[in-house]
């Protein structure tokens, strides 16, 4: 990933808010359609291709193990090349978002499909958010981020919105694949438009932090020449496996029990969330008839309680950011979990409408204050690693993703029955709940300065 030395550069073409903007346009690519949109389409892709609850439930988890593959990659792109992977992943997401629409492809197919978009939104995600948000003054950063990562409530909105007008216009999920991939398009040449110049390329660093340790340590050395340690090589698979230890070790220096802490929370919360964010349609299209559904068909009450969830998930997260300014991340996060977690117990104590639409807006009100709040603490842990710690933060996220949906289904069984599923994604938000509390006790010389 990134140097944490790299110095700030500005844009040469844009303005910060423009940036922002273009950020939020790619977030909502990536994550919008590359992650969200086989939620708002999945009752119409189990229909119409004949899927069971189980393989509709492993084409999502293996989405999130290319996500976890991509936060790998990412760690480990140079600072020069950030531009050209983010622009290389986000045409990657686009082709395989318009993939979809092929027609009677395999089941293997659809599956490499889906891997290669989790690793393209992977390396988007991450390497889109450095990229964008280096450009933003310190002044404007709070505000121009919220814009940036707006872009997830956007894309999930524009999914949904995207799903029901053309549901109504008795398209299915292909014309609907390949609709978003074409309104995707214009974020390549907007990628194009924000490239850095060649005075900015000269700015950038040459190196991951594998190659900032491997410069750091030669630095001392020759400032040092009593020093015993030989100078490091880093031509050498073992010689580089060894210099990653010594990241690692600079990076937890002193906060591992804390950051370990992080991390397993942060894990439980991505299984937390994910069972909704994969079933929730379906749960509505199986259990909301034009009753229940007020005046709305089944599929219809889904693609509205998705498009809960992208609303709520656009515009909540600068209200949490407002709350984390008055009284700290800490705390905020502490209540977003708490609400996510009840939210998944309401449709086990009010089936039917209410327990699911009070899902919808809990799940959209707090996901991305949770990543959000999360990500903020963690990377002032260790300011000079803080990219390192995010892809340490996303890759124990995609575990949690990629474990939930497996779970959740093999709770549901034949009977296609979510409550189980719901009620252990809760109980996992509970448990990391408890994880983050117990930060709290640590004696203040060994726990983070910032939490109240």
């Amino acid at each position: 990933m990134d140097n944490p030395q790299a110095p700030t550069v500005s844009p040469s073409r844009f303005g910060e808010v423009a940036i922002a903007w273009i950020g939020l346009y790619g977030m909502a690519v990536v994550m919008g359609y590359g992650r969200f949109l086989f939620t708002a389409t999945l009752p119409d892709i189990i229909v119409q291709l004949g899927l069971s609850t189980a393989m509709a439930g492993w084409l999502a988890s293996i989405n999130y193990i290319g996500y976890f593959l991509g936060a790998i990659i990412a760690m480990f792109v140079p600072q020069r090349h950030t531009w050209l992977a983010l622009i290389i992943a986000s045409l990657i997401s686009i082709v395989t978002t318009a993939a979809l629409a092929i027609p009677d492809m395999s089941l293997f197919i659809w599956q490499v499909i889906r891997l290669i978009a989790g690793i393209a939104s992977g390396v988007a995600m991450i390497l889109g958010s450095s990229y964008v948000v280096k450009h933003f003054s310190m002044s404007r950063r709070a505000m121009l981020s919220t814009i940036h990562y707006g872009g997830i409530g956007v894309g999930i909105t524009a999914s949904a919105a995207l799903t029901w007008s053309l549901f109504a216009m008795g398209y299915h999920f292909t014309t609907i694949w390949w609709v978003a991939a074409l309104t995707s398009l214009p974020l390549l040449l907007l990628l194009i438009k924000i490239r850095p110049s060649a005075t900015e390329q000269a700015l950038e660093s040459s190196g991951s932090y594998v190659g900032t340790y491997v410069a750091t340590k030669q630095a001392d050395l020759s400032r040092n020449q009593s020093d015993s340690v030989q100078t490091l090589k880093p031509s050498s698979i073992g010689a580089k496996l060894s210099q990653l230890r010594g990241v690692m070790k600079a990076a937890l220096a002193n906060q591992g029990y804390v950051i370990t802490l992080l991390l397993i929370s942060y894990g439980l919360s991505g299984f937390g969330y994910i069972t909704s964010a994969t079933f929730l349609p379906v749960m509505a299209t199986q259990s909301l008839s034009s009753g229940s559904g007020q005046g709305l068909s089944g599929q219809e009450a889904g693609l509205f309680i998705w498009l809960l969830v992208g609303i709520f998930a656009t515009f909540s997260n600068p209200l949490w950011g407002r709350l984390a300014r008055d009284i700290g991340e800490f705390k905020t996060l502490i209540g977003l979990i708490i609400l996510q977690a009840s939210g998944m117990f309401l449709p086990i104590l009010s089936p039917g409408a209410l327990g699911l639409y009070g899902n919808a807006i809990i799940l959209g009100a707090t996901f991305v204050g949770i990543v959000s709040m999360t990500l903020g603490i963690i990377k002032e842990v260790n300011p000079n690693y803080s990219n390192l710690l995010i892809g340490l933060a996303t890759l124990a996220y995609a575990i949690g993703q990629f474990l939930g949906p497996l779970v959740t289904v093999a709770l549901a069984g034949k009977s296609d029955n979510f409550n189980a599923g719901l009620a252990v994604a809760g109980g996992g938000l509970i448990i990391g709940l408890v994880l983050i509390l117990l930060i709290r006790l640590l004696p203040k010389s060994k726990s983070i300065t910032h939490y109240d």
